[in-house]
């Protein structure tokens, strides 16, 4: 289906108000904080309401693959993750007409859950030839709410220790699943770009991991990482692009294979096509890298 963009772009806002729905997106300002803060640069008919609405997803405009494509075969499993919340649940898609054994990619959502947009993503990466695993750490809490508001508000319910295990699960789960050739990939966004990292430190038969926007592991456990790894921070996303150079500088140190890109002028969530965050040209050439990647280090 032809893909269409959000009316609106990151520069139809001003700066303040991007950087109030940032803290608003990751926790630290409530959305009462958010309206309170950006009614300042509300102006004629849009009010600080308007400014959140047109921030927020807007998942059916950018849907890229119908859940129901007839080039894939999607869903919803279940696994034992008896390290973790004892279940784990996630979004399964392969491509209909695989042949032979196919290279796996765990996809990792935001901090908000199994969101439309993620298990869209899912889709797009089965398209490429991969079978694509994007589980739900929301499951444990009833699942993905179907608003932001409300998958915003369970998140810092979830023990955080138990999830990163569910994920570890997860990834060995691709490891042996049917249809699969063995080789395993990780691709997260913002959080799931934080478990992308973490999941390279923790597992030493990750092929690569792909950290979109993501928080750096701790430095020590970098000398683990035996995946190639692929990092896309966003230049206007100050407080991640500014940990960036000790992770490069621990990267090195440790003779891990690795890219890291800075795109400019773009805001963090650059690769979200559901948000006016969304910037064409920079997550074009994100994702192909990280689609090259895939092809040449899990075939």
């Amino acid at each position: 289906m032809a893909q269409q963009f959000p009316s609106k772009t990151a520069n139809d806002f001003h700066p303040e108000v991007l950087k109030l729905f940032d803290q608003y997106v990751h926790g630290g300002l409530s959305r009462r904080g958010f309206l309170s803060s950006a009614s300042k640069y509300a102006a004629g008919v849009v009010t600080a309401e308007g400014l959140l609405q047109a921030l927020s997803p807007n998942f059916a405009m950018a849907q890229q693959v119908k859940a129901d494509d007839v080039r894939i075969v999607a869903s919803y499993v279940e696994y034992p993750s008896p390290n973790g919340y004892g279940t784990l649940r996630g979004y399964l898609v392969k491509p209909a007409n695989a042949k032979g054994p196919l290279p796996t990619v765990l996809v990792v959502h935001e901090n908000r859950g199994l969101n439309p947009h993620i298990e869209d993503v899912a889709r797009r990466v089965a398209l490429d030839d991969f079978i694509a695993f994007a589980p739900d750490a929301l499951f444990p809490l009833g699942g993905y709410p179907g608003t932001e508001d409300k998958a915003r508000e369970l998140f810092p319910k979830l023990d955080q220790a138990k999830t990163r295990e569910d994920f570890i699960t997860a990834a060995g789960i691709l490891k042996t699943i049917a249809g699969g050739n063995g080789k395993v990939g990780v691709v997260g966004f913002c959080y799931g770009g934080a478990i992308a990292n973490l999941l390279a430190t923790k597992i030493p038969d990750l092929a690569a991991a792909v950290p979109f926007y993501g928080g750096a592991p701790a430095l020590d456990s970098v000398a683990n990482i035996k995946a190639e790894v692929l990092v896309h921070h966003a230049s206007k996303d100050e407080r991640l692009v500014a940990g960036w150079p000790k992770y490069e500088e621990a990267l090195k140190a440790a003779g891990v294979k690795y890219q890291g890109f800075v795109y400019d002028g773009v805001e963090h969530g650059f690769n979200n096509d559901t948000t006016p965050r969304f910037d064409q040209a920079a997550a074009k050439l994100a994702w192909t890298r990280t689609i090259d990647l895939f092809k040449r280090t899990l075939a």
